[in-house]
């Protein structure tokens, strides 16, 4: 069974990036995959430095957001917008999960995994300066990450107050992102 992970690069407890991110997790598990959501806070790693990592070693909360990394065949992530980029919180993670451990190989989280990149902002926008940095990032890294993308702009109002997505274009082309992820991590996997 394909393995999808599925986290935002927001903090922030009522992020649309949250709840982007779950309605394409829907269409990910409609397509057959399996798919763990995450919230990157809860992993409370400290900012890394090399001087940390050397005196302390590698930290537990990114350990285990690595190991997650690892288990899983793709990732479907939506990022919030900082300054035309992404968010600390969330290359302080995609750094934890990069470093070594016990011998293993350079960046072995990331290399032969596939994601689905999504972004969501209440300007008009939706967030698409952050899709090509979070591209960059991750393709660098070694992930393929698929052409197709989303921004969702107006975020705020597509979503009703108990958090349920409730515009049906948004909707569909967020589940059918992430039923793209899983068709090609299918394909690839030869299942």
């Amino acid at each position: 069974m394909i393995k999808v992970l599925a986290f935002a690069g927001s903090g922030r407890k009522d992020s649309v990036n949250k709840k982007v991110v779950s309605v394409a997790a829907k269409g990910a598990e409609k397509a057959g995959a399996q798919v763990t959501i995450v919230n990157l806070e809860d992993f409370n790693m400290p900012i890394f430095t090399e001087d940390l990592e050397a005196e302390k070693g590698m930290d537990p909360g990114g350990q285990a957001f690595k190991k997650l990394l690892m288990s899983h065949d793709g990732f479907l992530i939506s990022n919030a917008e900082y300054n035309s980029s992404y968010s600390a919180l969330f290359k302080n993670c995609i750094d934890w999960a990069s470093r070594k451990i016990d011998g293993e190989k350079p960046l072995e989280a990331y290399k032969g995994k596939v994601a689905a990149i999504m972004a969501a902002s209440p300007g008009g926008l939706g967030g698409m300066r952050v899709l090509v940095t979070t591209r960059m990032l991750m393709e660098n890294l070694g992930t393929l990450v698929l052409p197709n993308q989303k921004a969702v702009g107006g975020a705020f109002a597509k979503f009703d107050d108990a958090g349920n997505i409730t515009d049906e274009k948004t909707e569909a082309a967020l589940k059918r992102l992430g039923k793209e992820l899983v068709d090609t991590l299918t394909k690839l996997k030869g299942e």
